[in-house]
């Protein structure tokens, strides 16, 4: 029991450890201004985002530092996106409305909604947001600012994750929890490696020629993360990418129901860790470090089972502070690891509706795992 404990610990410390080091790396961060003739096109995909297109157009036209033009693509809605985003235009030059061409063969939906959104910008950056994202209004500055600084071609953030619902705060959380708790950031500064490469999805900035330079959304046009897929994309094409603190530029809820965060996370898993090679090391990494020390304490109570209890705790704690999430969610962590390594084996296993990767509305066939 003594060597098992040893394990769990030093599996426990990890991302204790990792995060510790993380936010030290962001919290380092230098907000710069954004220098010269900048222009930054905030580009919003929109499927039937009725309910979301409103507030996120009030947000990004509330941008603060720098010049922004809006775009929003509609992309085959059936509700009152279009119309409400007509209306915008009309008011506010900087506001444009474009209706997506029929989705090409080969393409996934959003990704083809970047692409043309990208093709009509006029910007010397471009910043992809999703309808459920609400800006801060420094937010588009702080970026390009940042990536002129650092010499970055891409710059994305975590947006500030709301969460209010037990559905949410079973899921949600675990987005932060493997940036901050596993990827060596400061690693990642020194490096061009593929592997490091990383971004959001929901907020992420590129300046204009590296983005066309490296393809764009048309070289990883099956894909459906374009987060990770763009980030690891302009890394292979040796144009560095970064991570930023996130929390105070934009606020994003992206899911209300369990169901609906069960399908967003499984979508993504597709690409991501759900794979025959990759999902068995982050199961003993997330259950041996997050889940077991809360099942052995009980039988065998010790020093090292309650240290390796605490610091999973710890991590989920530093990092639900800094991050600005709901602190009710920390007492929930052990089963949080659990519910993501559920869903991630769902989806290698391709049971029940994890037999093929899809969003609103869509469905693709999902490509053989390595």
């Amino acid at each position: 029991m003594t060597v098992l404990a040893l394990v769990v610990l030093a599996l426990a410390a990890i991302p204790f450890v990792l995060a510790l080091m993380n936010l030290g790396v962001l919290r380092a961060t230098p907000r710069q201004a954004p220098q010269g003739d900048v222009l930054v096109s905030i580009l919003i995909p929109a499927r039937n985002e009725a309910a979301n297109i409103g507030p996120a157009l009030d947000a990004a036209l509330g941008s603060m530092g720098v010049p922004v033009e809006v775009l929003v693509m509609d992309d085959g809605s059936t509700d009152a996106t279009a119309d409400i985003v007509r209306a915008y235009a009309a008011r506010d030059v900087r506001v444009r409305l474009l209706t997506a061409p029929p989705l090409d063969d080969g393409w996934t939906g959003k990704v083809h909604a970047c692409h043309h959104l990208s093709e009509a910008a006029r910007g010397t950056h471009f910043l992809f947001v999703d309808a459920d994202v609400r800006l801060g209004p420094q937010a588009a500055a702080a970026l390009a600012g940042h990536a002129q600084a650092a010499d970055a071609s891409l710059v994305s953030a975590v947006p500030r994750q709301v969460m209010i619902t037990l559905g949410e705060m079973l899921t949600v959380p675990t987005i932060n929890l493997l940036l901050l708790g596993y990827l060596p950031m400061g690693f990642m500064r020194l490096s061009r490696d593929p592997g490091l490469g990383a971004a959001c999805g929901q907020l992420m900035l590129v300046e204009r020629e590296a983005y066309r330079a490296s393809g764009g959304h048309a070289a990883i046009r099956t894909r459906i993360h374009d987060g990770i897929q763009l980030a690891r994309l302009f890394r292979r094409k040796g144009l560095m990418t970064d991570l930023v603190p996130g929390e105070r530029l934009a606020t994003c809820r992206m899911y209300t129901r369990f169901d609906e965060a069960w399908a967003g996370f499984a979508k993504n898993a597709h690409e991501g860790m759900a794979t025959p090679v990759a999902l068995p090391v982050w199961t003993v990494l997330l259950l041996g470090g997050h889940v077991m020390p809360f099942l052995l304490l009980p039988f065998a109570p010790g020093f090292l089972l309650a240290c390796a209890a605490l610091l999973p705790l710890g991590a989920r704690t530093l990092v639900t502070v800094a991050t600005r999430e709901n602190p009710w969610s920390i007492p929930l962590h052990p089963f949080t690891v659990l519910v993501g390594l559920v869903i991630q084996w769902s989806v290698l296993l391709r049971i029940g509706q994890a037999r093929r990767a899809g969003w609103k509305g869509r469905l693709y066939p999902l490509e053989e795992k390595p």
